[in-house]
């Protein structure tokens, strides 16, 4: 039988104007380590209304393709109701990122995150400026 077990960490991402985006995954596989937890799950959350977290293949292609669909969805050249009130050109980084959404949630197998062989985690900055994003990520499970 596991002794359940729950960890926290924080990690910092240095991230340029939107979008932009940094593979986390040896990061979080590192809190893994240091959790110590055998089964269980990896939770991660972007602070802050202009990031996001998902899964892609982390190679040039796929962000490329992934920064154009992410501008098709919400293109920073539209009106959005946000600018009428802060005028401070981001009101498509709000939609962008709630889009994509803040948080993603891991499965941990004998000790490792469960990622398919071309499946890294990375976070997005959606913003008009350079951001330093914070990821709170909680591991619970047995150890």
């Amino acid at each position: 039988m596991h002794t359940a077990t729950v960890y926290c960490d924080r990690l910092e991402v240095s991230l340029n104007v939107g979008p932009d985006l940094a593979d986390i995954t040896g990061s979080l596989e590192a809190i893994v380590d240091k959790a110590g937890v055998e089964d269980g799950s990896l939770h991660a959350t972007v602070i802050g209304s202009t990031g996001s977290i998902t899964t892609i293949e982390f190679e040039p292609g796929v962000v490329k393709d992934l920064k154009a669909a992410i501008e098709r969805l919400a293109p920073r050249d539209m009106v959005y109701a946000h600018e009428q009130a802060w005028h401070d050109g981001n009101g498509h980084s709000h939609v962008q990122a709630a889009l994509l959404g803040p948080s993603i949630v891991v499965p941990i197998r004998k000790g490792s995150l469960v990622l398919g062989t071309w499946q890294q985690v990375v976070v997005i900055n959606h913003d008009n400026k350079r951001r330093k994003r914070h990821v709170e990520v909680t591991v619970i499970g047995g150890v």
